[in-house]
């Protein structure tokens, strides 16, 4: 096997000087790199980079904290940050709480030992506690915001779409609808229940509590959710569903289902998320979509250049626009 000794020999330069070659080009002699690097790679020399990561006390490396990773839109959200760190040569170490404070953690203290250079993290209702771990680690939250003053944050416009999907329904000329919403100590389900309360405010329709179920972000939670409220004698029941994410929306279709409840006929849904099977269901469901992968990527990015530039004090704040699709899962309701 060929050692940094054969190279630093050949190169007629010190181990250390190879070691930066590789590890900190900046402090190293343009030509004297190019001399190490093309010995380097004659012999076949590879640097080991954990031990490089254990002396410098971090590695080439980003911790990445996911809410649920078997959620389609959580899976797109892996893909943006594992295809722009792999662009800078960074690898990712990914955890997965299921929404779960505690799990996250663990994934905290477990992310310590690998040294990671920085974080992107989907906080549950726990991480302001829980950041404590890492210090002055760099954090980028995704998708959600911990509370945290002065946290960077890169987010999609959750109030606006949700806002405009109940327009939508109102313009339909629905007035009873409900809303199925996520745990309301998390932010995005805060933000999207605000754009729900503002649109119907808005068009002088007065917020009821009862119309108003939360359903944990999953799709077990959704179908519980919508069943309480579908279930209803037909001049209760609402006439249209707003639905604060894609698995509780797939939770929602599966209680029409089981209640014998006809889309849009009976009942109008919108969902927030976009995915392969909201296009592909019959009917189609009109969906708040939010360009999850440009998200993650973006966060990515962020954070490196972050690393790159240095600490700053001023909060990076970074929100995305949604984009609203009308499909057939909406129309005016039953006279």
């Amino acid at each position: 096997m060929i050692d940094v000794d054969q190279v630093a020999n050949l190169a007629q330069v010190s181990r250390a000087t190879v070691s930066r070659a590789f590890t900190r080009p900046d402090l190293v002699n343009h030509k004297t790199r190019e001399r190490v690097l093309e010995i380097a790679n004659q012999l076949g020399y590879q640097p080991n980079q954990l031990a490089s990561a254990l002396r410098r006390g971090q590695s080439q490396s980003i911790g990445l904290i996911i809410s649920d990773v078997l959620n389609p839109g959580n899976a797109m959200l892996v893909k943006g940050v594992q295809d722009a760190a792999t662009k800078h040569d960074y690898t990712v170490f990914m955890f997965n709480t299921d929404e779960d404070s505690i799990k996250e953690r663990k994934a905290l203290e477990s992310l310590r030992s690998h040294m990671p250079q920085g974080l992107i993290i989907m906080p549950t209702s726990g991480a302001a506690q829980n950041l404590k771990l890492v210090g002055t680690l760099p954090v980028i939250e995704l998708d959600r915001a911990s509370g945290i003053k002065g946290a960077h944050t890169v987010m999609v416009d959750n109030f606006g779409g949700s806002r405009t999907a109940v327009h939508h329904l109102i313009q339909l000329g629905h007035k009873r609808i409900g809303m199925i919403v996520g745990s309301l100590d998390i932010s995005t389900a805060q933000e999207r229940h605000n754009g729900y309360q503002t649109a119907l405010a808005e068009a002088g329709i007065a917020y009821q509590e009862n119309l108003v179920q939360i359903g944990n972000h999953r799709e077990d939670g959704g179908r519980l959710a919508a069943h309480k409220l579908l279930s209803r004698a037909d001049d209760e029941r609402p006439t249209a569903l707003f639905v604060g994410n894609n698995e509780m929306t797939i939770g929602a279709i599966f209680a029409t289902r089981d209640l014998g409840l006809d889309i849009p006929a009976d009942l109008s849904i919108v969902g927030f998320d976009d995915s392969r099977w909201a296009k592909l269901l019959q009917p189609a469901i009109t969906v708040v979509a939010q360009p999850a992968y440009e998200l993650a990527y973006l966060a990515c990015e962020t954070l490196l250049d972050r690393l790159e530039r240095g600490k700053t004090q001023k909060a990076i704040e970074i929100r995305l626009a949604t984009n609203f699709i009308t499909r057939a899962s909406t129309a005016a309701p039953k006279q």
